[in-house]
């Protein structure tokens, strides 16, 4: 592999190949260097993916893990109508809904009994929300299934709770975290530029306040991931500098679990089906996605090693191709995805775990069920011989049982409007 690079490297034009070499050598990049990467074509495209793969082989070897979660999206109803969402409803919304405590917890342990180990929650920002609505979701959770990591609430919503508390962002991620939060999803990132986000999203939480955030969360002992959406009208130059902005971060900081790129899904968001800003692309083409992930490996490989490819985003043949290009995660089983499905993402709200591990064997790579922070849980061989997971020998009309997206807006047993103002503990 190593000659093979070389051979490749030899043929790359001297800027793309200085820059590869830098980064081969563990030396840090800075932004231009970033950016030219983005522009990489032909050879010089094919010597940026085995340079990230060769930097991933080194750093964290040949095995390729996933998570066995549960998503629970608790309410479509938000505040904010971000252009790029089509998951969120308003309060007066016919397919507003809002699960309830018994909701919550039946969905967290049916995904207990199908050997799921983490529970992700997130949701719209609902009006008149409780401020302490959060932490006694986490303690519904976590008294009742002790031995759950809790992975929750975007630095979004851990803003919004603190001004319907007014209480102060270090204060309420303490209570979370004396109920048992495990860590924080990195989203509501998209774009950190000021600029770009006042255009796509004017009143989203501001960059400021997701840094405060996150590494206030870091600070405290609670980790969280680190995420980028692109592909809409971002530039490789607002790319570059996120990136460089997280590696930095994580160097003052440390919390960061793993990066996770999350390319637009353009299908049902607002900026693009209705033409609200202009210039925004169908999201990103698969040289796009390889060139991100790819150089996300370069980047971030020493400060977060832990790259992971959205298959909910791509699909499972992209993101087996971004296995080549620099990733070793392949996220998690999900069980329910709302807000990629509401923006008409078409591959699934569940993958089954025996279909990530043949994912992961075809492309020549070992797979492994870990936990949240990365720590392995089970090691699998070379074929599913003597493997039985529960979630695995679930009939697949029974799977339907889950629910999608598309059916929850109509249930009126969660519906939204016309309901009484929900108690919150």
């Amino acid at each position: 592999m190593a000659s093979t690079l070389e051979g490749l490297m030899s043929a790359t034009g001297p800027k793309t190949a200085a820059v590869l070499e830098r980064s081969l050598q563990g030396r840090d990049l800075g932004e231009e260097q970033v950016e030219h990467l983005f522009s990489a074509n032909g050879v010089d495209f094919l010597a940026l993916l085995m340079a990230a793969d060769h930097l991933r082989r080194e750093t964290v070897g040949e095995v390729v893990t996933y998570v066995v979660n549960r998503n629970i999206n608790f309410t479509n109803v938000c505040v904010k109508r971000c252009s790029f969402c089509a998951f969120s409803r308003t309060y007066r919304s016919d397919e507003g809904y809002y699960l309830d405590d018994e909701e919550i917890l039946r969905r967290a342990r049916e995904a207990q009994e199908y050997g799921a180990t983490e529970v992700c929650i997130q949701a719209g920002l609902p009006p008149d929300m409780q401020g302490d609505l959060y932490i006694h979701l986490c303690r519904l959770v976590k008294e009742n299934i002790p031995e759950f990591h809790i992975h929750a609430f975007s630095p979004e919503e851990i803003l919004y709770a603190t001004q319907c508390s007014g209480t102060s962002i270090r204060d309420y991620l303490k209570e979370l975290k004396e109920v048992g939060i495990g860590s924080l999803p990195g989203t509501s990132a998209e774009i950190l530029d000021q600029e770009l986000r006042d255009r796509i999203a004017p009143g989203r939480i501001s960059v400021e306040k997701w840094i405060e955030v996150i590494t206030t969360a870091h600070s405290l002992g609670i980790p969280t991931t680190s995420t980028i959406m692109y592909g809409h009208i971002e530039t490789p130059g607002h790319c570059a500098r996120h990136l460089l902005l997280l590696r930095d971060l994580q160097r003052r900081s440390g919390g960061f679990t793993e990066f996770v790129p999350l390319s637009f899904v353009h299908t049902e968001a607002p900026m693009y089906t209705d033409g609200l800003i202009q210039g925004v692309r169908d999201g990103a083409t698969g040289l796009e996605v390889l060139k991100m992930h790819a150089i996300a490996r370069l980047v971030l490989n020493r400060d977060i090693p832990n790259i992971q490819v959205s298959w909910v985003k791509e699909g499972m043949k992209m993101a087996q191709a971004c296995l080549a290009a620099g990733a070793n995660d392949l996220g998690g089983t999900l069980i329910n995805e709302s807000i990629s499905t509401a923006a008409g993402a078409s591959h699934g709200q569940l993958a089954r775990p025996r279909e990530l591990r043949r994912v992961i064997r075809d492309s020549g790579r070992r797979p492994a069920e870990r936990l949240t922070l990365y720590r392995i849980l089970k090691n699998f061989g070379d074929t599913e011989s003597g493997v039985s997971e529960p979630l695995d020998q679930l009939p697949d009309e029974d799977t339907k049982n889950f629910g999608s997206y598309d059916e929850l807006i109509r249930l009126d047993e969660f519906r939204y409007a016309g309901r009484a103002k929900r108690k919150m503990a």
